[in-house]
């Protein structure tokens, strides 16, 4: 009673109550339904119902009783399910199993992606429980399976479903497919190794599963692939503490799915016990992993796996290097072999080596005999390892904020002279800068942000360019829309992204095929839309469409007016602008940069702050954002910012990100252009305290500082941790909503020489965005003694202790 009150309690009180009361209606319905399919099945044959494939089905499946012996074993069990529906079995299955297809794509793509042009020999594959073909005429249709495999085995225990197999096999003239009658557990005793092995829909009707399942693991080649689709059901809690199931986005299934769907395929000795997925995913190394949901059937929950041998040597053709150059792939600092660990703690122990939380949760994983974190197992080395369970990743709602960034590259790259020596860190926001930097060919790039899904949109950015031609690139991110995105990324992109942003985007594929595509997606897409309405609502939306067609300057200065009276009304100020909601909802600006505002504004009226004056300042921000940019940039040429926020697309000939032409595309579909890319799902401070002193040259902060609480020491510490990751001479550029903010002395006070280089007064742009009042770089000068606070080896092992449980 002490930590609930009385009401509290008797609510408690009383939930166990309506669980026992659920449980013995649950099982009473179940008991009612037992005794009538055991009564019509004795009364019914199959003869006595109509031919039709689903009717079929249904008798079988749920009024027919099982007659196989137990003590005629598996075999028998299967032919008393398949015998009488094996003629139907394909018909009635492709909207039941769904993922068979999807996983078969992933597949074929990822053998396709290791193809050498040296004439490797062809993979042989192995369908266990492949039925009747299905999977093998599915796969056909990808890469045509005479030509691409060596072998195809189809094994399954039904006879009568390998004699539709058999039939399959003869009718599409394959001259290199065997079909196999017997128990997969044998097929090790008369066959070598194979390079992709299959289970569709079979994992589940395994009684010894675990034999199975380690036998396949010894059976695959050291490089070879294993796919498997089936259902499941499973609480997060069960896989809350593992590092190495490859995310857990929609793995969640509630406790009444749970009760009803394992109960209801149980009827049919299909197994749904989680532990089944679990075993694979403790036996396997994770590549891609997914968790979805067949609505069509009232969402049976069901998985797509993809992975490979756990031990090291299956991280690529080089994958013993990869292991040993963890540390150097992360953080800039030297290499250590997680193997050795152990040896040098003595040596670690005397010196602040800072380690990356990739590298400890390969050694937590190595010294309790589990799989390494499915980062490790990933075609590419770009994603670091992160714990998607966190709050700090899961505050943000599975939602990305920006489609696009806001901050303008040109300028950035005029102020810092990006070389090939730099290694910069910055925010990754929507990845757009980071595209425009990489084509400067810079040593390395950190790319940090705290909400995953910002950086699951770089991943896809850079698979994309990894991946696929110019006009798919364009289309997605040019006009933000492409039909066809699903079947691009099963088949084209899901080799070269993370598990975790693999399943984003495939849950999310809508977002391309919808109406305003991309770039009327994410948090700030609900400035853009009331943008894009009040302009149609008003009657503006022909002015909007020609101020972003004119040729010159001055066509576009006489448009303004006209849109300009709507859009900077005072009515739409009182109205929206100058409201709490637009701040936080649509714009995005935290309470701390809100405050700056209108201090600069107090300050320049000489007036105290009140509500009053908080419109006021707000007002007279968006006002002097807009006016410059229409009077000296021109939207149809050259502010793609504008354009994209007004008409939803880029212009592919005039108006477009430098990265979005083609020239760009010609060196970022180079292989090996993104070796440099490090992509943490963090936060900066903690990203920092990983990276070996003074090895950055650039840090680009785009306007996070202005978050902090100046009554708190955040800013302090972050700066005083980019004085120690810097070099002397490194340079940290960031903006501001603050004519001058209060941390530009925070800087001066820690070995930084402070210059402004760009300041939003007398109608001036500081860019193409002008979103902010002023900008500035920051100049190391010299090194300063760090404070306790920033001991790398603590803040590293405090902050890995929940991050890298098992």
């Amino acid at each position: 009673m002490d930590f609930f009150s009385y009401s509290e309690w008797q609510r408690l009180e009383y939930f166990h109550l309506d669980i026992a009361m659920i449980g013995v209606a649950f099982l009473a319905l179940v008991t009612v339904l037992a005794c009538l399919v055991y009564k019509l099945g004795s009364k019914l044959s199959l003869d006595d119902l109509t031919v039709h494939p689903y009717l079929r089905f249904a008798y079988v499946c749920m009024i027919k009783p099982h007659d196989g012996r137990a003590e005629a074993g598996q075999q028998s069990a299967l032919e008393s399910f398949y015998a009488a529906q094996a003629s139907v079995y394909d018909a009635t299955r492709r909207r039941l199993l769904r993922g068979r297809e999807d996983m078969l794509s992933i597949l074929a793509a990822k053998l396709q992606a290791r193809i050498s042009p040296d004439g490797a020999p062809k993979p042989v594959w192995y369908d266990i429980g492949g039925g009747t073909g299905y999977n093998i005429e599915a796969m056909d249709k990808l890469v045509g399976v005479d030509s691409f495999f060596e072998h195809v085995f189809l094994v399954d225990l039904s006879t009568s479903l390998c004699d539709v197999a058999r039939e399959r096999v003869r009718k599409n003239g394959w001259k290199n497919v065997t079909v196999l009658c017997q128990d997969a557990r044998t097929i090790a005793c008369t066959a070598s190794t194979a390079d992709l092995i299959t289970m569709s829909y079979s994992l589940s009707m395994i009684p010894d599963f675990y034999s199975v399942v380690d036998l396949i693991s010894g059976f695959l080649a050291p490089q070879g692939i294993v796919g498997i689709v089936d259902f499941y059901v499973q609480s997060i809690v069960d896989v809350s503490s593992r590092n190495y199931i490859g995310g857990t986005f929609n793995r969640h299934v509630n406790w009444v799915g749970r009760m009803f769907w394992r109960t209801w395929f149980d009827a049919d000795r299909v197994n749904l016990d989680g532990g089944r997925r679990d075993y694979v995913e403790y036996r396997f190394g994770t590549i891609l992993s997914a968790s979805e949901r067949n609505y069509m059937l009232g969402g049976i929950p069901y998985y797509i796996f993809i992975g490979c041998r756990r031990d090291a040597d299956t991280l690529g053709e080089h994958g013993n290097d990869i292991l040993e150059k963890l540390d150097a792939a992360l953080t800039e600092s030297p290499y250590l072999s997680p193997l050795e660990f152990r040896k040098q703690q003595a040596i670690e122990a005397q010196q602040s080596i800072p380690r990356s939380k990739s590298y400890e949760s390969a050694i937590v994983n190595l010294s309790s005999n589990l799989p390494l974190p499915a980062a490790f197992y990933q075609q590419h080395q770009w994603r670091i390892y992160y714990n998607d369970l966190l709050q700090k990743h899961q505050q943000f709602g599975s939602e990305y904020i920006y489609a696009f960034n806001w901050e303008d590259p040109k300028v950035d790259r005029q102020l810092l002279n990006i070389s090939r020596d730099d290694v910069i860190l910055t925010i990754t926001s929507a990845g757009d800068n980071i595209l425009d930097y990489m084509l400067e060919r810079p040593k390395r790039i950190h790319a940090v942000d705290l909400n995953p899904c910002q950086n699951h949109l770089l991943e896809l950015k850079v698979a994309a360019f990894t991946a696929l031609p110019y006009a798919d690139v364009w289309q997605l991110f040019g006009e933000g829309q492409h039909p066809d995105f699903r079947n691009l990324l099963l088949q084209k992109l899901s080799p070269h992204m993370s598990s975790q942003a693999f399943q984003y985007w495939l849950n999310r594929a809508s977002v391309f095929s919808t109406p305003g595509g991309l770039y009327e997606s994410g948090g700030s897409r609900h400035a853009i839309k009331l943008v894009r309405r009040l302009a149609k609502v008003c009657g503006l939306t022909s002015k909007v469409n020609t101020i972003c067609k004119v040729e010159t300057l001055n066509e576009q200065r006489e448009i303004w007016p006209s849109i300009r009276n709507v859009l900077l009304s005072w009515p739409l100020h009182k109205a929206i602008v100058s409201t709490e909601w637009w701040a936080w909802k649509a714009a995005g600006v935290p309470p701390a940069q809100h405050a700056l505002i209108l201090n600069d504004f107090a300050q320049r009226s000489q007036t105290s702050k009140s509500k009053k004056v908080c419109g006021e300042a707000v007002w007279k921000y968006v006002v002097d954002t807009l006016d410059p940019v229409v009077e000296t940039t021109q939207l149809s040429r050259d502010n793609y910012f504008y354009y994209v926020c007004l008409q939803g697309k880029y212009s592919r000939n005039r108006c477009h990100p430098r990265y979005l032409g083609v020239k760009a595309y010609a060196q970022l579909s180079k292989p090996e252009t993104f070796d440099g890319l490090r992509i943490h799902t963090d936060e900066i401070m903690e990203v920092i305290a990983r990276i070996s002193p003074s090895t950055l040259t650039i840090a680009i902060l785009m306007d996070s500082m202005d978050w902090f609480n100046p009554e708190e020491s955040a800013a302090q510490e972050q700066i005083v941790a980019l004085n120690k990751v810097l070099k002397v001479g490194g340079r940290v550029l960031f903006r501001s909503a603050a004519l001058r903010p209060w941390y530009a002395d925070i800087f001066e006070q820690n070995g930084f020489e402070v210059r402004c280089v760009g300041r939003r007064d007398s109608g001036k742009c500081i860019d193409r965005v002008n979103m902010y009042a002023s900008a500035f770089i920051c100049t190391k000068k010299h090194d300063i003694v760090s404070s306790p606070v920033l001991d790398l080896k603590s803040v590293g092992t405090a902050a890995s202790l929940e991050e890298l449980s098992i």
